[in-house]
């Protein structure tokens, strides 16, 4: 189920939906399962404010911080960003975030990149995208190179990994200065 909601993440590297151009039969359902949680919006701030902001994405904003990525995540952008919350973080392996954010923080960037792909895409257009690309989904180069593949399971969006792990989109269109926000339900790993 999409819920409007935010977070952040980087950028860099362009998706091109051009070659998954067409309408979805009808984006209006995508759009009507979606609830309007607006106040917790605020386009005059950048990602990295949005997710500071917000107490399920303390994990989050501390690995961003960790990795040196906050002065891009504020760039101009835009950015998508498919933001795991605290919990997803939570249900890593125990010691996997401290380990991350104090000894390895090459990798940290390079996980953290790997939800960030380039340009604003709003949660109807990756709906209609991944429609138009059937049953083997929509593949989304992110900004550190890999990619993502976006699949509709029961009407969500799943995002699906390089070693194969899902995380399935809980929240969507979460509108900051310089993007978007997609949160997801965990972490995704760029193999």
């Amino acid at each position: 189920m999409f819920r409007k909601i935010m977070i952040p993440l980087m950028a860099g590297t362009a998706l091109s939906l051009s070659a998954c151009a067409g309408e979805a039969e009808d984006t209006a359902d995508a759009d009507s399962t979606m609830a309007d949680t607006s106040s917790v919006e605020d386009v005059s701030m950048d990602i990295v404010g949005v997710a500071a902001g917000n107490a399920d994405f303390t994990t989050l904003v501390a690995a961003v911080q960790a990795a040196g990525l906050v002065e891009t995540l504020q760039g101009e952008g835009p950015f998508t960003v498919f933001a795991p919350n605290n919990a997803a973080f939570d249900a890593l392996p125990e010691g996997t975030v401290d380990t991350l954010v104090t000894e390895d923080t090459e990798t940290l960037g390079s996980i953290l990149t790997y939800h960030v792909v380039a340009g604003e895409l709003m949660a109807a257009d990756v709906v209609s995208a991944i429609e138009a690309a059937g049953d083997e989904g929509l593949a989304v180069e992110t900004v550190n190179g890999g990619t993502l593949t976006a699949t509709l399971v029961d009407g969500n969006v799943v995002l699906t990994d390089a070693t194969g792990g899902t995380a399935t989109v809980i929240a969507t269109d979460v509108d900051a200065s310089n993007g978007v926000i997609h949160v997801i339900d965990t972490v995704l790993m760029p193999g």
